[in-house]
């Protein structure tokens, strides 16, 4: 049984994730550790890939890292944005993180309504004369470019960030049932850091179909995949996991409950016979009693006369 699972990413903020909601309902410790970390690329490296960030007339941004290292590396080469600059956000919430560089209310901000990207181009398509700037981590695949395509979407794609090993890691695997991982780059983490790792009866979910891969690349069972085109999340996929596994385990434990009355049974029987038992031999011992009593109470026989 499933009882301890180590996600591979930092805790949630919100009570309201369905993570906690998995841990009430299936009675399960959920653990949160980062396998990697984001870091900016240097202005130098920016450079080297000839891209004017001002050569466009809107930014499109996948995540909240995206807008952190956009705007940090625009502060560093000291690139005045535009207030005509538009953005365009995956989802919402990532769209709203973007006042926390500028005016919000000020700007022209669009953003798809499920954070799913065919979501997302359908709304830049909308805006076919922009020039798109769409940063990205320096592991991605060419999946967004060709959405982008497909649209005669005029976009150029750059990398900002990159996402390395984490420095702190948990010091063993041994007290988790089932380890989450979410990128490549966590898998390559994982096999950093314990060189000898043996996965043995731990199991091993993943989100993303890169991901997947990588697991599978790396000689490891994968045992729970959720990914986009399931149209599915890694909660979602685990919650209905977690289910079957408990649907599984009731026959088993209920074959169980047969032998242990069984046994309980047997135990009292014995109890009884144990009392029965001790009550003939006190009733037994009571009735000796009086007799050693009158031997010991029998008036002695009368001394015999000394001869005259």
């Amino acid at each position: 049984m499933i009882k301890h699972i180590l996600v591979s990413q930092p805790e949630p903020t919100s009570p309201k994730s369905p993570y906690f909601d998995i841990s009430r309902k299936h009675g399960v410790n959920l653990e949160f550790h980062s396998f990697i970390k984001v870091e900016g690329i240097s202005p130098l490296e920016f450079r080297a890939q000839k891209i004017k960030i001002l050569d466009h007339t809107a930014i499109v941004f996948t995540s909240r890292h995206a807008i952190d290292h956009f705007f940090t590396l625009c502060q560093q080469l000291r690139v005045k944005i535009p207030d005509t600059m538009k953005y365009f956000g995956i989802s919402e919430t990532v769209s709203l993180y973007i006042q926390k560089y500028i005016p919000y209310r000020k700007r022209k901000v669009f953003f798809g309504t499920t954070g799913k990207w065919p979501d997302l181009v359908q709304v830049m398509a909308k805006h076919k004369a922009e020039k798109y700037l769409v940063p990205l981590s320096d592991v991605h695949n060419g999946d967004i470019a060709a959405m982008l395509n497909a649209k005669k979407l005029e976009h150029t794609d750059c990398v900002m960030y990159r996402t390395v090993s984490s420095d702190e890691m948990p010091k063993s695997l041994r007290a988790y049932d089932m380890l989450i991982l979410f990128t490549p780059s966590g898998v390559e983490s994982l096999l950093k850091h314990y060189p000898n790792f043996k996965q043995g009866k731990l199991k091993i979910a993943c989100w993303g179909q890169n991901t997947a891969q990588a697991i599978r690349n790396a000689g490891l069972r994968l045992d729970l995949e959720a990914h986009s085109g399931q149209a599915l999340s890694i909660t979602g996929a685990l919650d209905l996991y977690l289910e079957q596994e408990n649907k599984e385990a009731a026959p088993k434990k209920a074959a169980k409950k047969p032998a242990a009355k069984k046994t309980a049974t047997a135990k009292a029987t014995t109890a009884t016979k144990e009392k029965v038992t001790a009550t003939k031999k006190k009733t037994t011992t009571t009735q000796t009693k009086p007799a050693a009593t009158k031997k010991a109470t029998a008036p002695k026989a009368p001394a015999k006369a000394k001869a005259s």
